[in-house]
Parts: structure tokens; C-alpha cells; sequence
């Protein structure tokens, strides 16, 4: 079966296999950032209503379970093109979730924009793991490159991400992407060390742009650059280790969370497509639906040989389905490979 609002599984650097959910439909966000893979924002909004209804949504994911029940993610991720948050029926789909594969934690992708919502912070308290983005703690850093609606002050959006930690038993895995001489300021390095230090997030990511963005003012930073950045920002958590655990100073605390191990690729996922060619083609068309990618990162996140990927590829830009981005698009992302966007 096609499916509107599921997709995946892909493999996720931060949740190992992933199987996403789309909860807007559309590029619909509460911000327009720069290097948003996904494209320029449709409509800029912080009015939450269910957008994709949690029936659509949870009557999809029964149909995919019942075709997939041998083969299971990691996490359901819930995200799509926008900020999933603005799904007023957020509550409903993370307990649908649960109760149709009650083995496989959810976790939700948020810019922290609704965080201040009692609403969504109540909803959210069902989600096994949260992934909130904070890429800027200097307002005219956020500003430039989050662009938010209605303005947004990000002090406030960096608090209301301290209350609600302070209530959830679940798992918070802090974002940060840097853009190149945006946000990667020593301002920004030096008071996103002294809020992580107060959040305690289970774990801090530091990512850069990796596929071409919304606007071409986003640019990659140098990997030398993200691991400083990386490694001052990790030594900040001192209450969890790398894996989510608690550290030994806190090892006893009452309400100290389990440990986490992330999943890694296994490759289960590839022995169906493997096998079937027009599967193969299908996968890779789809997944470049969601986003712009290479071979190499299409292989990475649909567990697939790379040479089954590439020969995907090559025969969806003859039939005019895809084509390569421009070389001035992605110039900037360190990568030599070709990027590949659909039509």
C-alpha cells in the first residue's frame, strides 16, 4: 500500500530506524529557517488545528503495521514537513501510537516554538523521547536564521524548554545546527554552554547542513568547527552519559531515567526492496519526495547497497522523474557527491 502520511523506515543518526509521520501535510511551520531541506515555508503560522487528522494519520500507521509486523523501527518519529507541534490533535496521535505499536517508543521533532503552550507540553508528556532545536541563543542570530512567527523571543522559547523538562520523565535530545557566519558565533558557543549546563538534556547534537537548504545564504561549517562545538557543548551534560544514563552522581536520584542505547542499521529493512526492483525505485522516489539527498545518504537511511541506490537513480532521471541540483546549490555542504531533488 502507498502511504500519504508515513514514511520510512530510515535510518536516523539519532534514533537509529525511524519511522516517520507526518502530522501537517504540508510545508506548514511556526518558522521559515534558512536551511530548512525541506523548502521555503507555504504557510508561516502558530495557530494549531489538526491538519492531518489523528484518525487519517493512526488508520495509515494500523495499515502499515499490519503489513510490516516482522519488521518493526526503532522509534516512531513524529515530524513531516513542518512543525508537528501545530497538530492539535498531537495528544491523540502520540496515544494512538502507542497503543497500535505499543513496543516501539515515540519520539517528536520540535523547534521548542510551542513549547510555551501548557497544551503541548501536556501532550507531549506522553512521547517517550522529545528532539527540541535551539540553534541560537542570541536574538539576532534566531532571527536571522530562524526567522519566526510573529518574531519570537528565543529567552522565552529557552525557558519554557527548562520548565517543561523539569516536569517530563522522557528522554530530550537537544539540537543545534550551525549555518556558517550565522550562528556560529562565540557569543552563541558561550551561552549555549551555560544553558545546557542548566537543561541537562539526556544528549546535545550539533549537526551543520548536510543537503542544499531552503535559502542559499545557508552554508556548512567545517567538521572541525561542529566537533569543537560538539565536545564543548557534551561536556556540559553531567547528569546522563553519551548513551541517556544517569552518571554516577546521580545514578541514585529518584527520578533518574533508564538507559538508552541508540539502535544501529541493520539492513533488515532492505530484504524486501532488495528483491524487488520496482520497490527499490519506489523507496528512493519517495524518499526524495521528503527531501534532497545523495547516494550515499540514501543508502544510509533505506539500508540499501549503494550501487542499487545509484542505478535507482540514474534510471529516475532518465525517465525525467528527479534531477541533480545545480553544483553552486551544494558547493558549500562538504560533500563531492551530486544532490538529487524530484521534479
Amino acid at each position: 500500500m502507498k502511504f500519504t502520511y508515513i514514511f520510512g523506515p530510515v535510518y536516523s543518526g539519532r534514533l537509529g530506524h525511524s519511522l516517520g509521520l507526518d502530522l501537517l501535510g504540508k510545508r506548514i511551520c511556526s518558522m521559515d529557517c534558512l536551511y530548512c531541506e525541506v523548502g521555503k515555508t507555504e504557510e508561516l503560522t502558530l495557530t494549531r488545528k489538526p491538519y492531518v487528522p489523528a484518525k487519517d494519520l493512526l488508520d495509515e500507521l494500523r495499515q502499515w503495521r499490519d503489513e510490516h509486523c516482522d519488521n518493526l523501527p526503532d522509534y516512531v518519529t513524529l515530524g513531516g514537513s513542518g512543525e508537528p507541534c501545530l497538530n492539535s490533535e498531537l495528544d491523540i496521535i502520540i496515544k494512538g501510537c502507542k497503543q497500535i505499536l505499543p513496543s516501539v517508543p515515540v519520539a517528536v521533532l520540535t523547534n521548542s516554538t510551542l513549547l510555551c503552550d501548557s497544551e503541548v507540553q501536556e501532550a507531549l508528556m506522553e512521547a517517550d523521547a522529545v528532539l527540541p532545536s535551539l540553534d541560537s541563543l542570541v536574538d539576532k542570530e534566531f532571527t536571522k536564521l530562524n526567522r519566526p512567527c510573529g518574531g519570537g523571543i528565543v529567552a522565552q522559547l529557552a525557558e519554557c524548554l527548562v520548565q517543561f523538562s523539569k516536569k517530563y520523565s522522557g528522554k530530550i535530545f537537544l539540537e543545534i545546527l550551525l549555518s556558517q557566519g550565522i550562528n556560529d558565533s562565540q557569543e552563541n558557543l558561550t551561552l549555549l554552554k551555560e544553558y545546557v549546563t542548566k537543561l541537562q538534556p539526556h544528549r546535545v547534537d550539533v549537526t551543520t547542513l548536510s543537503r542544499p537548504g531552503a535559502f542559499s545564504l545557508a552554508k556548512a561549517v567545517d567538521p572541525d568547527v561542529r566537533k569543537v562545538w560538539q565536545n564543548a557543548l557534551s561536556e556540559c551534560i553531567t547528569r546522563f552519559d553519551a548513551n541517556g544514563s544517569a552518571s554516577p552522581q546521580h545514578a541514585s536520584q529518584k527520578n533518574a531515567p533508564p538507559a538508552t542505547v541508540l539502535q544501529s542499521a541493520t539492513g533488515e529493512f532492505a530484504d524486501l526492496p532488495e528483491q524487488n526492483w520496482s520497490a527499490v525505485k519506489q523507496c528512493v522516489l519517495e524518499s526524495l519526495k521528503r527531501r534532497p539527498q545523495t547516494p550515499s545518504q540514501l543508502a544510509i537511511a533505506l539500508t540499501l547497497p549503494l550501487s542499487n541506490v545509484q542505478r535507482a537513480l540514474d534510471t529516475l532521471e532518465h525517465e525525467g522523474d528527479i534531477y541533480k541540483s545545480e553544483p553552486d546549490r551544494t558547493a558549500a555542504l562538504n560533500t563531492d557527491e551530486p544532490f538529487y531533488s524530484c521534479q
